[in-house]
């Protein structure tokens, strides 16, 4: 049993001591209290868990090549902190490539609006979005990218590897 002790008290009109008890206080039962705080708030913490984007990649070891519709595929050509878009094949595009400023809400409304011409387009088939980051590509960039695509609703994009002509074309338009 743990205890308090103060000093002792000493009459000094007498010439005899007198020993007065001090008060004592029982500390056992707040060191147990603060034992089991302390255990109840480690147990019932919850930690931060990171945040993980779900992305289907395709099976890299065989070496199949899919053929697409160029009318539903649009590219995203990911540089840094901009994006440039084109709708269809790049060497016979539907649609010019066009830059986009990501600090914007640019790429929104250009993926709504396609998504709209492509459903026209192809009598009720989805979009097909081609994701190409540049070796000059942040991080960032790319989350953000992928986040425009929940947003938007798109259920069919892919990250793929940017071709060295379109890499041209991104070293083309950066300053």
């Amino acid at each position: 049993m743990a205890e308090l002790n103060t000093k002792i008290a000493i009459d000094s009109k007498r010439k005899t001591r007198t020993r007065k008890q001090a008060p004592g206080v029982d500390l056992t039962a707040m060191v147990d209290l603060a034992f089991l705080l302390i255990t109840f708030f480690m147990l019932t913490t919850s930690l931060n868990k990171p945040h993980q984007v779900d992305i289907a990649m395709p099976d890299q070891t065989q070496n199949n090549k899919t053929e697409m519709d160029e009318n539903r595929i649009v590219s995203l050509l990911i540089g840094e902190g901009n994006i440039f878009w084109y709708h269809g094949d790049f060497q016979r595009p539907l649609a010019a490539p066009t830059n986009i400023d990501l600090s914007t809400t640019k790429l929104r409304q250009t993926l709504l609006e396609m998504k709209k011409q492509i459903l026209a387009l192809t009598q009720g088939k989805d979009m097909i979005v081609l994701i190409k980051p540049s070796k000059h590509a942040r991080t960032a960039d790319l989350i953000q990218t992928l986040d425009e695509m929940k947003i938007t609703t798109i259920d069919r994009y892919m990250i793929s590897k940017i071709s060295p002509s379109e890499e041209q074309l991104l070293t083309a338009a950066i300053p």
